[in-house]
């Protein structure tokens, strides 16, 4: 799934719950405590919907641009994404 900031990659998993994977890279951010504040924010949007996603391993990559983005921004997108990965993985079931 792609959005605006943030890429997500889905794989399957051997475990029963699911996983993060983070990827904020200098080219997304240059600055470490922007790479911080983003990786807050992708933890914090996979905790809220961790409830309804399955067994999976979940990569959250960042895109580059993306630290002038509020964090009400960036929580929208990924809990939007987060959504829509999940129901893509329920029909493949």
């Amino acid at each position: 799934m792609h959005g605006r900031h943030f890429s997500i990659h889905v794989t399957d998993s051997r475990f029963r719950y699911p996983r993060l994977g983070l990827v904020v890279s200098k080219k997304a951010c240059k600055k470490a405590v922007q790479r911080n504040r983003i990786k807050r924010q992708i933890r914090e949007a996979f905790r809220h919907s961790q409830g309804q996603l399955s067994g999976k391993d979940f990569i959250v990559v960042a895109k580059p641009g993306i630290s002038g983005e509020t964090n009400g921004v960036l929580n929208r997108e990924l809990m939007r994404l987060f959504e829509i990965s999940q129901k893509k993985c329920q029909s493949q079931k």
